[in-house]
């Protein structure tokens, strides 16, 4: 499950980097996009984004709702139903014959997918599924780490780790020392740091920048900068990250 703590971090990006390095190593993907807002007629979805990037073309956009809100919130102003979170995981599980299963969710961990109120947090539950958090760079992305961790360890859901999804060419001072307490805040490890611009690459030059940019626990290449520590194994509370 891949979530993120807020909007436009660069989720898509992330997800597109972990499955065009997946893929190149052989592996057999499948991309789930849980519910898609603020797209419509032609333009461009995130699973059509993934699938120009990462060259993975089983891909999968379960609902979509046209304005760019919280999807629960634009099926309501849409006058349309949800799709439910049970649905959405029996979907999901129907994809199994895969090596790997990525699942973008919609906003952050906590963002309601349907009108019973449930959300990717509560999706991951019903899979049980690892859930990698993509963060921004900048001055307050510690508290959104922080505050994300925490959710997911209290309904006791495993995090996989933190992808920065949008680093910048030039990063300024927070940017750089938040490099050096990711890992303190999420309880888990820093996994790697996309630069920004990513997106707009060749298919050929995204898989190359994304194995340079991701963990090898994601199948990359990236090592972790001088001065960080790897991020203990077990969290106070008992909740271990693997």
């Amino acid at each position: 499950m891949v979530t993120g703590t807020g909007t436009e971090i660069g989720k898509t990006i992330v997800t597109a980097a972990v499955a065009a390095v997946a893929a190149a190593a052989g592996r057999d993907v499948a991309v789930v996009k849980a519910a898609q807002t603020g797209i419509e007629g032609s333009e461009e979805a995130d699973v059509d984004v993934v699938r120009r990037l990462s060259r993975v073309a089983d891909v999968h956009e379960l609902v979509r709702y046209p304005e760019p809100l919280a999807p629960a919130t634009a099926a309501r102003r849409a006058g349309v139903p949800t799709l439910r979170v049970a649905a959405m995981a029996e979907h999901i599980r129907a994809l199994a014959g895969h090596d790997l299963i990525l699942v973008e969710g919609a906003g952050g961990l906590l963002v309601r997918l349907d009108e019973d109120g449930h959300t990717i947090a509560d999706l991951a539950g019903l899979l049980a599924a690892p859930v990698l958090v993509v963060a921004a760079a900048g001055l307050g992305t510690l508290n959104g780490i922080g505050l994300t961790c925490e959710a997911l360890r209290r309904r006791g859901l495993r995090c996989a780790g933190v992808v920065i999804g949008a680093w910048p060419s030039e990063p300024d001072l927070a940017a750089q020392a938040n490099l050096d307490d990711v890992e303190s805040y999420a309880g888990a490890p820093l996994l790697g740091v996309v630069p920004d611009g990513a997106g707009r690459l060749s298919a050929a030059d995204f898989r190359a920048v994304a194995r340079r940019a991701l963990a090898p626990e994601l199948g990359g290449e990236w090592a972790r900068p001088a001065g960080i520590e790897p991020a203990t194994n077990r969290l106070e509370g008992g909740c271990s990250i693997h």
